[in-house]
């Protein structure tokens, strides 16, 4: 950021490596000051300022909700290198030269910073702010903003852990019982990180009279606390759905997967601002409330899942394929119309809001979903005079 007058033609903050992306705690923070002036001017100080701070701010009704937490705070007074200083610590700059303060300081460890964020009602910035006071006139300013991830390693043992659980919900219809829903999920572990599939296991059951469909998305939980009053916000991230399921049947997943989208990792360590991660897992019931199963994910930084649990996703990936691939082994019999299957598996486009409307989705009466049938196998015909003589069948063509 650069500010100007008449006096001071250039002010402005540059980092060592202005291309490093994100600091973490223990890292160095350095760089220079860079002044010139279009006239002599009289400097009594460079003070540095390195501030890290969480706000949240929104509206509850008439009140005005605000609450900060401050996560970094350094300050030093700059020196210029090789330039002659009065005895009061000040220095004189000239036109024509340019001038640079240098500066550097490491960051808090163990754990004392939380990420840098910015949402709907809050945010997290850090930044570090020039400040160059001159005798009897105004002190100006310019500051320039750094991004901070701290590492959240998603290799420990309870996120490594599977995880599940089940619902089931009863249906009514004008206060008559109309049967039940259930549902029975289970992933293999709850840390990721973005990029990775989300494996989902999960048992569906419909004894209501309706269609009901099955489906699945990663939802983002954003809670913001201020004035002692909490306010959450709640985003769909991606999501699949499966097959539609009529009244009296079954359906399953086995290893369906939604991949982790390019999304901030969770904060858990700040006051005031907290962002969590959950796979929901739910059957949208036409003309009533959805049944919903929510397993809570914790989402890493990049790079830190090992090197083992991506091999064996891999060869759970190739096995996977592989037994896909034993099933489409020729019948030994040609295959009827009975035998072809209807799979409807359709992934819904990206939505930013979770309340989505699902009016299409399963209709109260049931009316069969349009499909489009493969043409039946073709046959070669064998004339009466071959199958009278020596008889075989022809291979199917």
């Amino acid at each position: 950021m650069v500010a100007m007058s008449k006096r001071v033609k250039t002010l402005q903050i540059v980092f060592t490596d202005p291309g490093k992306t994100f600091f973490c705690g223990g890292d160095m923070v350095s760089g220079r000051i860079q002044v010139e002036v279009n006239e002599v001017t009289r400097v009594s100080a460079m003070r540095l300022l390195g501030l890290g701070r969480a706000k949240v701010e929104y509206a509850k009704g008439k009140q005005r909700c605000r609450q900060e937490a401050e996560y970094l705070r350094h300050e030093e007074v700059l020196r210029l290198d090789e330039q002659p200083t009065d005895s009061d610590g000040s220095v004189v700059l000239r036109p024509g030269n340019k001038y640079e303060y240098m500066f550097g300081f490491e960051l808090p460890r163990d754990g004392q910073l939380v990420s840098s964020y910015k949402g709907k009602f809050g945010y997290v910035h850090y930044y570090v702010k020039a400040l160059m006071e001159r005798p009897h006139l105004p002190t100006l300013e310019c500051k320039k903003s750094f991004e901070v991830e701290e590492p959240l390693d998603v290799n420990t043992p309870d996120l490594l852990s599977p995880t599940g659980g089940m619902k089931e919900k009863k249906v009514t219809c004008m206060f008559i019982p109309d049967g039940q829903v259930s549902l029975n999920a289970k992933i293999d572990r709850r840390g990721f990180c973005e990029g990775e599939d989300i494996f989902i296991n999960a048992k569906f059951e419909n004894t209501c009279s309706r269609i009901v469909v099955p489906k699945a998305a990663i939802i983002a939980k954003h809670t913001y606390q201020a004035n002692g009053r909490t306010k959450i916000f709640r985003q769909k991230l991606s999501s699949v759905r499966g097959n539609h399921i009529i009244s009296g049947m079954c359906d399953a997943w086995q290893g369906k997967t939604i991949r982790v989208p390019k999304i901030k990792p969770s904060m858990l360590g700040c006051n005031i601002i907290r962002v969590e991660y959950a796979l929901m897992i739910y059957i949208h019931i036409p003309g009533s409330e959805k049944l919903i199963l929510e397993l809570p994910l914790v989402i890493g930084t990049a790079g830190l899942v090992s090197r083992s649990n991506s091999v064996s996703s891999q060869e759970g990936s190739v096995s996977n394929a592989s037994q896909s691939w034993l099933s489409l082994r020729m019948p030994s019999e040609p295959p009827s119309y009975c035998d072809i299957t209807r799979d409807c598996c359709l992934d819904q486009p990206l939505t930013p809001l979770l309340d989505d409307i699902d009016d299409d989705d399963s209709p109260i009466f049931m009316n069969a979903p349009a499909f489009q049938y493969p043409p039946p196998p073709a046959y070669v015909e064998v004339t009466e005079e071959e199958y009278n003589g020596n008889a075989r069948m022809l291979p199917v063509c």
